[in-house]
C-alpha cells in the first residue's frame, strides 16, 4: 500500500472521475495490483438461487470477489483496461454498476448471462456447445465417463479427471508423461463450512482449514486418512494429498454436478507453462485431453495455484501463485535505483524493487525449455509495464549457465551476481528483517554453485545479507555423470557406497554397465564435486530401494520422508576443520548404516533423518562456541521436509537457540529472486547515502 498527499479540491457534489493513467503517476505512487479472489458467499447464494438472474451463471462476481490480476491489461484497474472491456454492460448490469447502494457499484469484473462471458464445450468428435448450462452438462458427462477434460479457469487451464477413478488418473499420467509427481485434487464444497468432502479424505487442523478457505484458495498438502476413496494414482508412494477447494464459480458448478473430487493439475506439456489461450490449448493438449471447456474471457496473465504445507506448526508456502502474487513487500529503506532480480534456474520467480517497494512475481517454472523462457521474459515485461518501472541493474545467480543469468548479462544493464546459497540465506534474514546482527543459516538444498566453483547444497553460513561466510558443510562427493546422477539416484547410491569402501549393486543394472561406471568414477571423469544434502537424500532413497530413477524433482526425498517411521537413532558422525576453518562432516558412516540390512528399511530411513538433525545441532553448537551465535535459520528446499524440519526446530530450541523459518517466502528456489534483492540491499542503501 502506497501513501501520498494530494491537495483538496472544493466541490459541490461527490463524483467518480476517470482514473489517471500510469504515465501521470510517479513510480513510487503507482497503484498496487489487486489480487484474484474466490467467489464470495453472497454471489454464491445468488448463483444457487433459481429466482436470481445470475442463477448458475459461471462468471458471477461483485466488488468483493472475482478475477483481478489475471485479466488486467494495464493499471489503473478500470474495466476499460481489462479483458472485460469486450463485454459492454447490459442495462441491468449498468444500473448495478452505477448504483452506490449496490455491491456491484463500480465493480469492474461484473457480468451476467445477457452481457458477459460464456462457456464453450468441444470434444474430439468435433462437437461444439456454446450454451453455458449445456456446455457444463457435457463436461460433467465426460468426466463421469472417465474422460480427461481441459477446463479454463482464472489463471489458466486445468487438466481435470475423476480423482476416484484409477483408470482415468492413470490415463492422465500416461498421456501427460507424468508417471510419479503427485496430482492436486479439487474437492466439492460441502457442509456448513465447505470442508466436508475434504474431511472425509484427509485430516487437517484449524490453520489448515483456514488456509483452504482463505482468499488465495491454495493447494494445501494434507495427510490422507487410512481409508479414503481417492485413486492410488493420485499420489503414488505418498501418504499425503494436495487438496484445494473451488475458487471460480465454474469450479463450484462443475464439482457440484459431478459430486466427487476432481484431479486439477496444470494443463501443460510437461515442463512448459500453463496454457491460457483456447486455440493454443486445443492444439497442444490434443493428445492429452478428450474434451475442452473454454470460456471467452481472455486471461492476460497466467497464474498457478499457490501451495502450502504445515511445517513447524505453521502453514509454509512452497509456491506462491493466484491470490497472493504479485506479492508486494515494503523495503526497510529506499533503494538508490530500481533493480530486477532474475532468480534461479528451477522454480523461477523474478523480483522488482524500487523506492521502498518490492514486488515478487508469480511462479514461472523451470527455465530448461523454450516456452518457459518466453514466459520468464513476458513476466518481466508485465511487472515493469504494470508498475511503470524500468530496472537500472540486474541481479542474478553466479552460475553462468543459468538461463536467467544469460538473459541478465545480455540485457545491456549493469549486473551484479549473488551466490546461490547466499541468496537463500538472505531471503530468510530479509524476511525477518535481520540486517544488523549475525545469524547462522543452514542452506540445505539440491545443488547451487558455490564460491569455490563446486556444487554446494549442505551449507551453514554465518553473517547477514551482503556478508556471509561458510561455517560448515559436508565432505564433497562426486556426482557420477553430473546431471545423470540427479535423474538416477542409483548412481549416487553406488558412488557413495564405493566412496566408503562398500560395494552396493543395484539389481536392475547390468554388471558390465556397473563395471564401466566404476572405472569412470575411479578416474573422476564427468564427476563434479558436491556437498548437497538433497543428493544425500537421493542416495538414501535408492539404497533403501525406494527409487531407482526419478521423473520429477524431490521425488526421492518425499518418498524417503513418507517411508520413515518412529523417532530414529542418529548415527555418530565426525567433523574436521579444513584449512579455511570450515567444519566438514564426514558422511561415510551414515552410508554404511543405510547398508546394514540387520535393521529394517523403515528404521534406517528414520535414522537418516535423525542423523541429519544431529549434524545440524553439532554445527550450531560449534557456531555458538566460536561466534556467540544464538539465532539459527533453516532454508533451502530440503527444509520442505516436515519430519526433518520439525525435529531440527525441536532440537535447536531445546538447546537454547532461536529458530527462524520462512513464513511468507518459499524456502526453495522460488525465494531466490527475493533473496538476491535482500543480499544486495545493504549496498544499495549505502550507495544512496553517499
Amino acid at each position: 500500500m502506497c501513501v501520498g498527499s494530494i491537495a483538496a479540491l472544493p466541490g459541490a457534489a461527490f463524483e467518480i472521475r476517470p482514473s489517471q493513467t500510469l504515465a501521470d503517476t510517479p513510480p513510487h505512487l503507482s497503484p498496487s495490483i489487486p489480487p484474484d479472489t474466490p467467489i464470495c458467499a453472497l454471489c454464491l447464494a445468488e448463483m444457487n438461487d433459481p429466482n436470481n438472474r445470475r442463477h448458475r451463471y459461471p462468471f458471477t462476481h461483485c466488488d468483493q470477489c472475482g478475477p483481478r490480476y489475471t485479466l488486467i491489461d494495464r493499471l489503473p484497474y478500470d474495466r476499460v483496461r481489462t479483458s472485460l472491456k469486450d463485454f459492454p454492460l447490459c442495462p441491468d448490469c449498468d444500473r448495478e454498476y452505477h448504483d452506490p447502494n449496490n455491491r456491484r457499484f463500480h465493480a469492474q469484473s461484473i457480468a451476467c448471462p445477457h452481457c458477459g462471458p460464456h462457456l464453450t464445450y468441444t470434444d474430439k468428435g468435433d462437437r461444439t456447445i456454446t450454451d453455458n448450462q449445456h456446455a457444463l452438462d457435457a463436461a460433467t458427462r465426460a468426466l463421469t465417463s472417465g474422460a480427461i477434460v481441459a477446463v479454463q479457469g482464472v489463471g489458466g487451464y486445468y487438466l481435470m479427471a475423476d480423482a476416484t477413478n484409477s483408470a482415468a488418473a492413470s490415463l492422465l499420467r500416461l498421456r501427460k508423461h507424468r508417471p510419479d509427481k503427485p496430482l492436486a485434487v479439487m474437492f466439492p464444497w460441502r457442509g456448513p463450512d465447505g470442508l466436508d468432502a475434504v474431511r472425509h479424505t484427509a485430516g487437517f487442523d484449524t490453520a489448515e482449514a483456514q488456509t483452504l478457505l482463505g482468499e488465495e484458495r491454495p493447494v494445501v498438502v494434507l495427510p490422507l486418512h487410512a481409508e479414503h476413496s481417492l485413486s492410488p494414482a493420485v499420489a503414488p508412494g505418498l501418504n499425503e494429498v494436495g487438496a484445494l477447494l473451488p475458487c471460480a464459480p465454474l469450479h463450484y458448478l462443475l464439482l457440484e454436478a459431478l459430486g466427487r473430487p476432481l484431479i486439477a493439475t496444470s494443463a501443460n506439456i510437461s515442463g512448459n507453462p500453463t496454457m491460457i489461450d483456447p486455440a493454443v490449448a486445443e492444439q497442444q493438449l490434443a493428445t492429452i485431453a478428450d474434451a475442452f471447456l473454454h470460456h471467452n474471457r481472455a486471461i492476460h496473465h497466467r497464474v498457478d495455484d499457490s501451495v502450502y504445507r504445515r511445517i513447524g506448526h505453521r502453514l509454509r508456502p512452497l509456491r506462491l501463485g493466484r491470490g497472493i502474487t504479485p506479492l508486494e513487500i515494503d523495503l526497510p529503506w529506499p533503494v538508490s535505483h530500481p533493480v530486477l532480480a532474475v532468480g534461479a534456474q528451477q522454480k523461477n520467480t523474478v523480483c522488482l524493487a524500487w523506492g521502498t517497494r518490492l514486488v515478487l512475481s508469480p511462479h514461472i517454472g523451470d527455465l530448461e525449455n523454450f516456452r518457459t523462457q518466453l514466459a520468464f521474459e513476458q513476466q518481466i515485461r508485465t511487472l515493469c509495464e504494470l508498475y511503470g518501472v524500468q530496472p537500472e541493474e540486474m541481479i542474478h545467480d553466479t552460475h553462468a549457465d543459468y538461463q536467467a543469468t544469460r538473459w541478465a548479462r545480455a540485457s545491456g544493464r549493469d549486473c551484479h551476481s549473488i551466490p546461490h546459497h547466499f541468496a537463500h540465506a538472505s531471503a530468510l534474514c530479509g524476511e525477518h528483517g535481520r540486517f544488523s546482527e549475525d545469524t547462522l543459516v543452514f542452506t540445505w538444498d539440491g545443488t547451487g554453485l558455490g564460491t569455490d566453483g563446486t556444487l554446494w547444497g549442505g551449507e551453514a553460513l554465518i553473517g547477514r545479507p551482503g556478508q556471509w561466510r561458510r561455517h560448515a558443510t559436508f565432505e564433497p562427493f562426486p556426482l557420477l555423470g553430473g546431471e545423470a546422477a540427479i535423474r538416477a539416484p542409483w548412481r549416487l547410491a553406488a558412488t557413495l557406497s564405493w566412496e566408503c569402501g562398500s560395494d552396493w549393486k543395484p539389481a536392475h543394472i547390468a554388471a558390465t554397465e556397473l563395471t564401466l561406471l566404476r572405472a569412470v568414477w575411479q578416474r573422476r571423469l564427468n564427476c563434479p564435486s558436491s556437498s548437497s544434502v538433497g543428493r544425500l537424500f537421493d542416495a538414501a532413497a535408492a539404497l533403501l530401494n525406494l527409487v531407482d530413477t526419478v521423473s520429477h524433482e524431490a521425488q526421492a526425498p518425499t518418498r524417503l520422508e513418507a517411508f520413515a517411521r518412529g523417532a530414529g537413532n542418529p548415527v555418530e558422525l565426525f567433523h574436521h576443520s579444513d584449512f579455511d576453518g570450515v567444519l566438514r562432516c564426514r558422511w561415510p558412516p551414515l552410508i554404511r548404516h543405510l547398508l546394514d540390512h540387520r535393521l529394517s528399511a523403515i528404521q534406517r530411513a528414520a535414522d537418516f533423518h535423525a542423523t541429519l538433525v544431529q549434524i545440524l545441532l553439532t554445527q550450531a553448537q560449534a557456531a555458538r562456541s566460536s561466534a556467540s551465535i544464538r539465532s539459527i535459520g533453516l532454508t533451502g528446499g530440503v527444509f520442505q521436509n516436515r519430519r526433518l524440519t520439525e525435529a531440527a526446530v525441536a532440537a535447536l530450541a531445546a538447546n537454547g537457540f532461536d529458530v527462524l523459518l520462512h513464513e511468507r517466502i518459499p524456502c526453495n528456489d522460488a525465494g531466490i529472486s527475493f533473496g538476491q534483492v535482500m543480499d544486495r540491499l545493504p549496498a544499495l542503501r549505502y550507495r544512496e547515502e553517499t
